[in-house]
């Protein structure tokens, strides 16, 4: 994780972490022990295992993703989506910012006129939701997903060669965005 992605990653998952906990889908007590363990993890680097969802969920095994997807949908209306069954546009590939969709396990995937359509695992996180907010500059119709189908279309956008030049092209807007502020 980039050190200019690292303070969106750390906010992303502490809110919502403390969303889970206000929404009663786990206990505090589990989510300080997470929290341990998601420190760890950053430390190591790996994009993939750095998400406290993923912890509470898949290590300790005290919440089930299907039931925090189950909450957006019945408490905020929010739709579904698998990116993996998705014919995502180029266009909504172009300028990917890779960091960003990691530290917040969310991705833009299309748009339709002026709304931006954003797949995320982390729909209930404030600070998610406010940075894509700021960086698509429009209305967005979000969409929950797992965090398996953010990691595997991450994974499968980074292999590809064909992005290469578009993720040069993030990085350096990216780094050149952290310079003016």
């Amino acid at each position: 994780m980039s050190k200019e992605h690292r303070p969106l990653l750390m906010r992303a998952n502490r809110l919502l972490g403390a969303q889970l906990v206000e929404h009663n889908l786990v206990k505090i007590e589990d989510l300080e022990t997470a929290n341990e363990k998601f420190i760890e993890v950053v430390s190591t680097d790996q994009p993939r295992q750095s998400t406290i969802l993923g912890i509470l969920a898949y290590d300790m095994k005290v919440l089930k993703e299907d039931d925090v997807l189950h909450h957006i949908v019945e408490t905020d209306g929010v739709g579904l989506v698998d990116l993996r069954d998705y014919e995502v546009p180029d266009d909504s590939k172009k300028n990917l910012d890779v960091g960003a969709c990691w530290a917040t396990w969310s991705v833009p995937f299309d748009r339709e006129e002026e709304f931006s359509f954003i797949a995320t695992a982390y729909y209930l996180s404030p600070a998610v939701r406010h940075h894509w907010e700021k960086q698509v500059g429009g209305p967005i119709l979000w969409f929950g997903t797992t965090l398996e189908a953010i990691a595997d279309y991450l994974e499968k956008y980074a292999a590809d060669p064909s992005h290469a030049a578009a993720r040069a092209l993030a990085a350096a807007n990216a780094a050149a965005a952290a310079a003016n502020k």
